[in-house]
């Protein structure tokens, strides 16, 4: 296994985790920039207004975006795994 080889499968698994985090990210970004708007309006600053609506897109997007997420985990895994033998040559 050369040094390129095992650079490749670290880029492959940093893109891979970061287009996995992505949706969850995305949806816990636009609910908190929701409430910060909402927030700055109303001048209500309440703790449990910023965290629960937060907690409840997090959760969807997991629920939306789970399957396809364990589906990329589990392909690049298996990929990984299968390509042992020839990384050991």
């Amino acid at each position: 296994m050369t040094d390129a080889t095992v650079m490749e499968i670290a880029q492959r698994a940093l893109v891979l985790a970061t287009s996995i985090c992505a949706p969850v990210l995305g949806f816990g970004l636009a609910v908190g920039l929701a409430v910060s708007i909402f927030q700055a309006a109303t001048q209500i600053h309440e703790m449990t207004l910023t965290f629960i609506p937060k907690i409840l897109a997090v959760a969807a997007a997991l629920a939306i975006f789970g399957q396809w997420m364990l589906t990329q985990t589990v392909t690049f895994t298996t990929d990984l795994l299968e390509s042992i033998p020839t990384l050991v040559r």
